[in-house]
């Protein structure tokens, strides 16, 4: 297997031993640099620029400035798609994102592991496990998810929150390590409708 096969597969392996990942990096830098000096109001060119960044991208797509990531080919996002300022992706492995998700600013999703053992860490061979995000999700702001974590449909993680574990859908959670808070239920349903109907009518 070469490295990028062993980083996709969730195996230990060398970024620095593989020219393809040298030269997605190289990729990544130059498309980074592109996005992160557009003026904030060339929206519809940043959003070209992430289409071409990122492995997928879904309609209604808006990514604010600054957003760094480890190479974005990585990285998949569906349709109504926000995200805030200061958005990390690191994409060593897949990033899944379902439509309708909406990310507060300095939101990180990390793929990327590093091994406990000092020994093999300093020889500068890491891991990545998968991030997969639902339909219809909310994430606050600051919020920190870790490698191998998958997010249900319907879900809002409160800001702060460091998710450590799966989480499933339906459901409020927050806290360092997030947990379930409590479900969302057809109460939240009707309260919400009749404030926007209210909205709507003054």
């Amino acid at each position: 297997m070469t490295e990028k096969e062993k980083m996709l597969a969730g195996k230990l392996y060398s970024a620095y031993k593989d020219g393809s990942l040298t030269e997605d990096r190289a990729r990544r830098n130059r498309l980074l640099d592109e996005l992160n000096s557009t003026k904030y109001g060339e929206v519809e060119k940043r959003n070209q620029i992430a289409s071409k960044l990122f492995k997928h991208v879904g309609k209604n797509f808006h990514l604010e400035k600054p957003f760094h990531c480890d190479y974005g080919s990585n990285i998949s996002v569906g349709d109504n798609f926000y995200a805030n300022f200061d958005c990390i992706m690191l994409d060593v492995n897949q990033i899944n994102i379902g439509n309708n998700c909406f990310m507060a600013p300095r939101v990180s999703l990390y793929t990327a592991g590093h091994p406990i053992d000092k020994q093999v860490r300093n020889s500068n061979l890491e891991y990545g496990y998968p991030i997969n995000i639902g339909n219809d999700v909310w994430i606050g702001g600051s919020v920190t998810i870790n490698p191998g974590v998958t997010i249900g449909d319907n879900v809002v993680i409160g800001s702060g929150s460091v998710v450590t574990k799966d989480i499933p859908s339906n459901v409020v959670a927050c806290g360092n390590p997030c947990k379930v808070v409590r479900q969302i239920t057809d109460l939240d349903h009707k309260k919400w409708v009749e404030l926007a109907k209210q909205y709507y009518q003054e």
